[in-house]
C-alpha cells in the first residue's frame, strides 16, 4: 500500500514554529517513502476557527515549499460523514446523553495527562435527549488500547482509569475531534498519522473509535511538542510568533528540532531544502520526549 500522511491544522490562528515541527515531519515522513500527502483544515470546532486563518495557513505553507495531493479539505464540509459515524454508534449502544455541567466535573480526579477523568455519573442515569441539550458519550468500558508509537515506542492505556467515557458529539451539537479526526483519517485512506505528542494520550481514545467503526487504524509517531521559555507548548494562545520571516530558516530549525542530520550547506530556497532533506529523513532521530525548547527567535 502507498504510504499516505496528512497535516491538519485548526485555523484559529497563523502557522506558528510549533505547527511548523509537525508539518516538517509529516511532509518527510511521507514523501522520503514515496507517498501522498494530503492537507485538512481542522475546522470541525467552528467556535474557535478564525475565518482568515485557513486561507493563511493555506500560504504560508506554499511558501515554505509543501505540496500536497488533492485539494484541501475541511471538517465542516464533511458533517454528513460524522452524523453516519454517530449513527453506527448509536446502533451499537456505544453512545448515552449526559447533562454533567463542567462545575459538576471540577472534582473529577486528573488522569497522568492532567485531563478529567469522567467519572460516569450519567451512565446508569435516564437522561432525556430530547428535554434539552446534551453532550453524548462512548461507553469505554474495560477497553486498555495498547499501540506502538513509531518514536514514543509502546503506550498503553486503560480508557476508564485515564480518560472515561469520553464525548463524541457536544452539548451544543458540534461532534468532537475525536470522532471527526477518526472518519477524516479512514475515508482518506492515511496510514501514517504524524503529529504533535500533545496528542499522543488521545490516540487510544481514536484507536477505541476505529475498532467500534470497523476502521483502519493507521501507524503513529508522535514528534515533541515546542514550548516557550515559560514552558508553554506554543499556540496562538500563547503569543506563538507567525512565520513570517525567511522561510528556509524556518524549515531548517524544524529539521534541527526534529533531530535530523545536520544541512551540509545552506539552500536557496525551500525548493532546494526539501531536495537536499527527503533523502536523509530518520524516524529513529527524532527525540522520544514529549516537549522541547523552542529554537531562540521563533517563540
Amino acid at each position: 500500500m502507498t504510504p499516505r500522511g496528512r497535516f491538519a491544522p485548526s485555523p484559529t490562528g497563523p502557522l506558528h514554529f510549533g505547527s511548523l515541527v509537525a508539518a516538517v515531519a509529516s511532509f518527510a515522513d511521507a514523501r522520503a517513502a514515496g507517498g501522498a500527502w494530503r492537507l485538512r483544515i481542522d475546522d470541525v470546532d467552528a467556535a474557535r476557527a478564525r475565518g482568515d486563518a485557513a486561507d493563511a495557513i493555506v500560504a504560508t505553507l506554499a511558501r515554505h515549499g509543501f505540496s500536497w495531493d488533492g485539494d484541501v479539505t475541511r471538517q465542516t464540509a464533511r458533517i454528513a460523514r460524522y452524523d453516519a459515524a454517530f449513527a453506527t454508534l448509536m446502533r451499537q449502544g456505544a453512545l448515552y446523553p449526559c447533562r454533567c455541567t463542567r462545575s459538576e466535573l471540577a472534582d473529577a480526579p486528573l488522569s497522568a495527562a492532567g485531563e478529567r477523568v469522567y467519572p460516569g455519573r450519567c451512565r446508569e442515569r435516564n437522561v432525556d435527549p430530547d428535554a434539552g441539550a446534551v453532550a453524548w458519550r462512548v461507553r469505554v468500558g474495560d477497553a486498555v488500547i495498547a499501540f506502538d508509537d513509531r518514536v514514543q515506542g509502546r503506550v498503553t492505556q486503560p480508557l476508564a482509569s485515564e480518560v472515561g467515557d469520553f464525548v463524541v458529539k457536544r452539548n451544543d451539537g458540534l461532534y468532537a475531534y475525536q470522532l471527526a479526526v477518526v472518519v477524516d483519517d479512514a475515508d482518506d485512506a492515511i496510514t501514517d498519522v504524524v503529529r504533535g505528542a500533545d496528542l499522543l494520550a488521545s490516540t487510544p481514545r481514536q484507536i477505541l473509535l476505529q475498532r467500534l467503526l470497523g476502521l483502519a487504524t493507521p501507524r503513529y509517531l508522535h514528534v515533541p511538542v515546542a514550548i516557550n521559555a515559560r514552558g508553554d507548548k506554543l499556540a496562538k494562545q500563547t503569543g506563538a510568533r507567525a512565520l513570517d520571516g525567511d522561510p528556509v530558516a524556518a524549515l531548517a530549525a524544524a529539521w534541527r528540532f526534529l533531530g535530523q542530520a545536520p544541512l551540509e550547506a545552506t539552500p536557496s530556497t525551500p525548493a532546494a531544502f526539501w531536495r537536499d532533506v527527503l533523502g536523509a529523513w530518520s524516524p529513529s532521530h527524532v527525540p522520544p520526549v514529549n516537549v522541547a525548547p523552542c529554537p531562540p527567535g521563533f517563540g
